[in-house]
Parts: C-alpha cells; structure tokens; sequence
C-alpha cells in the first residue's frame, strides 16, 4: 500500500461481517471478566452488583461502543486522526493520539499478564502446578523471577504474527478459531464447576441479588467495569471500525457485541464462585483469586490438571485475543503516519513496547526498588491507563458524538427513535456518568 493511501485514511483491509464480530468480541472478551470481574463482583456483594453492571452496560457502554464504531467506519483511518477527518479540527488530534498512547501503555503490561496465563497453563496440565501446596509462595516466585520475560516474549512474538497477516487473514482468522474454542472451553468449565459439591452456595451468591449490600462506590465501580470490559477507549473499536464495511448493521453490531460480553462475564461467574464457595475460597480475594486460590481449589478437585489447564487455556486465549486487538491500534497508526507496511510497523511496534514493558516485568519483585509512592511500575501503568486516561477519552468520545459531529446521526444507521435515545445517552446521560468514573478512579471524588 502506498505511503499517500495511508495518510489519506483510505484503507483496503476489511473484515467480513460475521469475522467483525468476533474480531470485536475477542477484544472485549479478555482477562478483565474472568479476572477482575469475580472479584470487584464478590466484593461487592453478587448478584445484585452482576444487575448493575447490565444496567450500566446498557446505559453508558453500548452508546459509547456504537460511537467509537461510527467515528471509526466513517473516518477510515487510525484512531489518531478519525476526529481529525469528520470534522474536529486540530484540537481533536490530541485526543486521537490519547487513543494510539493509551493501548500502547496498555499492552505494555497486559502482555506480562498474557505470559503468566500461558505459563499456568503449561504448568497446570503438567501438573507441576499442584506438586506443592504453597500456591501464593509458587506465584511470588515466578513473578519475582526472569521467567516472566521470557513468557512476555513469546506471548508478544505470538501476538505479533497474528497481526502481521493482515486484518482478514491473521485477525479475523485467529478469531474464528480462538472464540469458538473459548467458547467450549467457557461451557466445559461452568459445567464442571455447578456440579461440584456446595456449588450451589456460590449460584446462588452470583444470581440471587441482595441489595442491601450496595454502595454509591458500586455503582461506580460497575460503570468504569461496564465501560472497560468493551475495551472502550481504546481505540480498538474505533480502529475496528475502519475496516468495517459501509452496509454492515452498527446497531445490530453493537448489541451482539455487547449480549457476548454479557454471556462471557454471566459464565465466568458461574465458573469462579460455584468453585471458591465448594471449597471454602472467599469470593473476595481480589486479584490473588485467579493465579493463587483457584489453584488451590484445582489441586483438591478429581481430574484436577485437566480442568486446571483448562482454566488457565481459557484464559490464554481470552488474553491473546485482546491483546491481538490492542496491538493492532499503534499498528494502524505507523501504517498511516509513517507510511510503513504491515510487517515492519508490527514488528518494530511490537519490540519497543515488548522494551518498555520490560522494566514493568522487573518491577514485580526481581528488581528492588521500582517503585514510586508504594506502587511498582507495573501498578503505575495500570493505574494511569485504567483509572485516568481510559475514561478521559471515553468523556471526550462522547463530547464529540453527541455535540461536535455534524453527521452523527447518517454515520450511525439508526431508525430516527433509536437515534434519539442514542444521541440523548450521549449528551446527557453518558458524559456526567463517565465524568464521575473519571473524578472517581483519577481520586478526586471519594465516597
């Protein structure tokens, strides 16, 4: 592709339709519903947190995910300068290139998680996992080792290759395969786990809501999860977008991606607390649950490798598939302003944030001293991008939907009364909401 097709938007890659889908799932269907999800859940009191999570994914999520595929579709270029070309102005360009730093930032230390999930996954269907009983001694060892550099190169080179094939042959590809497999993997292990003895204790923690136990912080926590879980804010939707055809359904588009994630958190629940509640784990045990106590409970249950290496395959794959999808925002962006092709934006991408993910990986314990304020590196990553720039952009996505784009309502597909309840979320509902999330994550506003 040339240098002057890429700065000028155009692009020819595209997804089919029914690849789109899954291409998008697989970015919101990572490790934040079956890792994050349970615990902010369990420590939110269950079922009554699970309802309010929908309500607030359909409230704010959804209108937020069918804008950012708008802006994406109808600007046919990165996610840096789709503001740009529908009318935003230069100004906007800063908040294009918060969505090419952000994912960046992102995969940086996303990609050390992806590594401890292949790792675990070897391990557990070996069954060293459960040669020794001291789980959280076995997790501080590892993470505080070089290993889980060497498992973030793998899982960048693997990510990197899908990339390099290209939007129909390596993205969507991967996908068709991967999402159904997970999909298996996600029925196979919530089977399991309902029949196990005392499972019924966390079903029905999970489903029977008591809401008596939620908290302004809740609802505030179940927005900033509802948002996040779509991988909003990105750019990867926005990205996405791009190479969407001009006939696809945004609006049916939305609501099926919107049902899989839902479905994938509804499972990932009926997975981890039919397990903690059968063997005495407190559903509450933050992010130890999923790397030290699920362990535990795999290492007492028959067949206990097999559904263990299964745990950790699914999670495998649900990081890969986000992370995939990540990569591919600075990727869009080196195409277009550099003018590179696919392969050498993948690879030199993907190696400086491998780099700078490196120094994050050491922080965790191999490296004394990484640390600023009490928190390591990696934690400092996570905490800007989660709780400062993530839901700065999704304020601004939603300024700019709702009040500076002239063609918003042609761009979105809608019927005219779907369109009003869209453009009303987004002017009045969506923006105060995320401010809160903003105020709130950033420590600004306490409750």
């Amino acid at each position: 592709m040339s240098t002057s097709n890429n700065r000028s938007g155009s692009t020819k890659e595209r997804f089919s339709r029914f690849g789109f889908i899954l291409a998008a799932i697989g970015s919101s269907v990572g490790l934040g519903n079956m890792w994050k999800f349970p615990y902010i859940t369990g420590e939110n009191g269950g079922a009554a947190f699970f309802l309010l999570f929908i309500v607030c994914l359909v409230l704010v999520g959804l209108p937020v995910l069918l804008a950012e595929l708008a802006i994406g579709r109808n600007g046919r270029a990165s996610a840096a300068s789709s503001f740009v070309r529908l009318g935003g102005g230069p100004a906007w360009r800063g908040a294009g290139l918060l969505q090419v730093l952000t994912p960046f930032l992102i995969l940086s230390f996303y990609i050390i998680v992806v590594g401890w999930t292949l790792h675990y996954a070897i391990l557990a269907f070996s069954g060293r996992l459960f040669a020794d009983g001291d789980f959280g001694g076995a997790f501080t060892a590892f993470s505080s080792s070089y290993w889980p550099l060497i498992w973030q190169a793998i899982s960048m080179v693997l990510v990197g290759l899908v990339i390099a094939k290209g939007v129909a042959g390596g993205i969507e590809k991967f996908n068709k395969i991967l999402i159904p497999s997970m999909a298996v993997l996600l029925v196979l292990l919530m089977v399991r786990s309902v029949t196990l003895p005392g499972a019924s204790e966390g079903v029905s923690f999970f489903l029977q809501p008591d809401f008596s136990v939620l908290t302004p912080e809740s609802a505030l926590i179940a927005l900033g999860h509802a948002f996040f879980s779509l991988s909003l804010g990105m750019g990867i939707l926005m990205t996405y977008g791009a190479y969407v055809d001009k006939n696809q359904s945004l609006g049916t588009a939305t609501v099926a991606i919107g049902v899989g994630d839902l479905l994938y958190a509804l499972i990932a629940g009926l997975i981890i607390f039919p397990t903690t509640f059968s063997f005495g784990i407190a559903p509450d045990e933050g992010a130890r649950l999923v790397f030290i106590a699920l362990p535990a409970a795999f290492s007492a249950m028959p067949l206990g490798s097999l559904f263990g290496g299964l745990f950790f395959a699914l999670l495998a794959i649900a990081a890969l598939t986000s992370a995939v999808s990540i990569l591919e925002v600075p990727v869009a962006f080196a195409k277009e302003q550099w003018g590179w092709s696919r392969t050498r934006a993948v690879y030199t991408v993907a190696f400086i944030c491998f780099l700078f993910g490196v120094p994050l990986a050491l922080s965790n314990g191999l490296v004394p001293g990484l640390m600023i304020g009490g928190r390591t590196l990696f934690d400092w990553v996570d905490f800007i991008t989660a709780n400062i720039l993530l839901p700065l952009i999704g304020l601004l996505i939603t300024i700019f939907a709702g009040y500076r784009w002239k063609n918003v309502a042609e761009a979105s597909g809608l019927r005219p009364v779907w369109f009003r309840l869209w453009l009303f979320s987004l002017r009045y509902i969506a923006p105060i909401l995320m401010l809160l999330v903003l105020l709130y994550t950033s420590g600004v506003l306490s409750i």
